[in-house]
């Protein structure tokens, strides 16, 4: 089912968001300012743009794959959630991130990507005292490989 995301862009000097059908369901966001960064610096940079995301949606913000491996950047916090109240002029999207080297980026370089997901279901929690099911081997038991 296709949504609309309505977009206010901040900055002539970035490409337009687009969906690259084929590839994958993540969208890419371009840096809107250039950056240069020590190691060991944390900043807020700017993707240039304001969303306003489809009622009932949110939208999830994480570092390319490449992120690290090209800049060094690590985001701070994990992964970010805009839910549809972050959505005023105002309210441009940020990659909060870390330096783990010196390192520079440019305009329309590609650090980050997002994806919409709906909300999720009101969850209603029942206690128990057992689960009733075999236990897997605990928190990281699958092993390597």
């Amino acid at each position: 089912m296709e949504k609309t995301i309505r977009i206010h862009y901040h900055s002539n000097e970035i490409s337009k968001l687009q969906y690259i059908g084929g590839k994958s369901d993540w969208i890419d966001l371009r840096v809107a300012e250039h950056v240069k960064m020590k190691k060991g610096e944390f900043r807020l940079i700017s993707m240039g743009i304001s969303v306003q995301v489809p009622d009932g949606y949110e939208m999830i913000l994480a570092p390319r794959s490449s992120t690290f491996k090209n800049y060094g950047l690590i985001q701070t916090n994990s992964i970010g959630v805009i839910d549809e109240s972050y959505c005023g002029d105002n309210d441009i999207i940020r990659m909060p991130v870390y330096a783990t080297r010196d390192t520079e980026i440019q305009i329309n370089d590609r650090i980050c990507q997002f994806r919409i997901l709906e909300h999720q279901p009101v969850i209603r929690f029942e206690e128990t005292d057992s689960l009733g099911n075999t236990d897997r081997g605990g928190f990281g038991s699958t092993g390597r490989q």
